[in-house]
Order: structure tokens, then sequence, then C-alpha cells
């Protein structure tokens, strides 16, 4: 049996996807997928991206919560890898958790644009996909700076500026 798993990317926008805009004079969410594509056209994976909400996580409703949660469970795909703002990425993972799925879900992100330094990003992504592919386990996973676990042992430590492992 192969271990190939064909997963579903499903892109909400956070800082990861965060670009200079010019006219606003500030960081804004690109709605597209552009550091995604970016990072895909430079391996060959088989996965699929969906681009949805295209928001800051800290502005994210119940609505656009219920929006990513109806995707999911309509989704043919079992394994899917979710970029997320880290502000509220521990609560969308405790609300999809809630509904049961029989999928492997893993959220990452970024705490600096991809379009400001790639490295961070790649980075999670990468090591998202990878830890992906090793869950045998439904269930929903966070997988950010080097941090790999179930979503409720893993969270966000302001004061250091990045994620750890709860105690």
């Amino acid at each position: 049996m192969s271990n190939h798993k064909k997963i579903l990317i499903i892109n909400t926008g956070g800082t990861f996807n965060k670009r200079y805009d010019p006219f606003q004079g500030m960081l804004a969410v690109d709605k597209g997928a552009s550091a995604l594509e970016d990072i895909a056209a430079k391996w060959l994976c088989d996965f699929e991206v969906l681009n949805i909400i295209g928001k800051d996580s800290l502005e994210f409703s119940s609505h656009d919560r219920l929006e990513l949660l109806a995707l999911i469970s309509q989704s043919e795909y079992r394994d899917i890898i979710i970029i997320h703002g880290t502000d509220t990425m521990s609560f969308t993972a405790e609300y999809l958790a809630d509904a049961d799925l029989e999928k492997r879900i893993v959220l990452t992100g970024a705490m600096v644009p991809y379009a400001v330094d790639p490295v961070e990003a790649t980075a999670n992504f990468a090591s998202a996909l990878g830890y992906l592919h090793s869950l045998n386990e439904e269930g929903v996973y966070i997988v950010m700076n080097a941090v790999f676990d179930s979503y409720e042992k893993v969270e966000k430590d302001r004061k250091k500026g990045k994620f750890i492992n709860k105690l």
C-alpha cells in the first residue's frame, strides 16, 4: 500500500499571505495563493489549493468558520492543510475538532509574511506537509515553528513570538 496521500490545501489568508499594498501603505492579505503557488512551483506534490475567506484571522467571523467547516465536511479529501492566521488558529482548530470530522487536518501559517521573508512560511508549510504524511490517526493538529502536535497541545506564546508545546 502506498503512503502517498492526495492533499487539499485550504488557504484562508493570515500573515502567511500578506503582501505590501502600496495604495494602502500597509501589509494586506493577498486573496490569491501567490505564496503557495511559488512554493508549489518548486515541488512535485499532489495537492489542490482552494482560496477562501482571505482575511487576517483576527477578522474571522463565526460565518467564516462555518464556511470552512462546510467546505471540509463536504470535501472528498481526507488529508487537509489549512493556511491560517496565527492569532486565532487554535480557536479554529478547536471549532473543527468539535465537529468530529473523519479527516486528518493540519493548521499552519506564519508569523512573518512569505513576501517579506519566505523562510518561515516555507518551513512551516513543508513541516505541515511532512507531518500530515506521517499521520495515521484522524484529528486536528497544529504545525508551527518546529512544533507538531494535536491542537490541544500547541499554543502561541505571544511573549516569545512563536508557537510552543503546552506544559
